[in-house]
């Protein structure tokens, strides 16, 4: 019965990242998400509350960490790989939340690749699928 449980629990973490995704238009404020889907290589960034838009990838990032750090617990019931984690994303947050904040100020010229990388770390649950695979790899090569 735990497998199935953790197995459920997983899927339902999973599905509510997706659903992030899928009502990111709706539930949050991010006029890049259009701009990078044209061609976003030689024009200017879209006028924008910078302010607002930054508030709203830091819940969006918030939204996935908390997810992401449910499924690290299910998956290795260990509170050392939570708090590692934790501490993980709260230095990549502000690391980069900097490097965004100053790019989104001081990179109005085109080409706009590293706007776009840093942005899709923090809205994207890309450390998940960076740590899952480390954590079993350091889990399998201690025993």
């Amino acid at each position: 019965m735990t497998q199935a449980l953790n197995i459920f629990s997983i899927v339902v973490l999973a599905f509510l990242m997706v659903c992030i995704r899928t009502f990111e238009n709706d539930l949050f404020y991010d006029p890049l998400l259009q701009f990078f889907k044209t061609d976003h290589t030689t024009a200017s960034l879209p006028e924008m509350n910078t302010f607002k838009l930054i508030a709203f990838t830091v819940l969006r990032f918030l939204m996935n960490t908390v997810l992401s750090l449910g499924i690290l617990w299910v998956v290795f019931k260990k509170t050392s790989v939570v708090k590692f984690s934790a501490l993980l994303y709260g230095v990549l947050l502000v690391v980069l939340l900097i490097v965004f904040f100053f790019l989104l100020k001081f990179s109005s010229e085109a080409p706009h690749m590293l706007l776009f990388y840093i942005r899709r770390f923090l809205i994207q649950p890309i450390f998940l699928l960076i740590l899952l695979p480390a954590f079993y790899f350091q889990k399998y090569t201690a025993s």
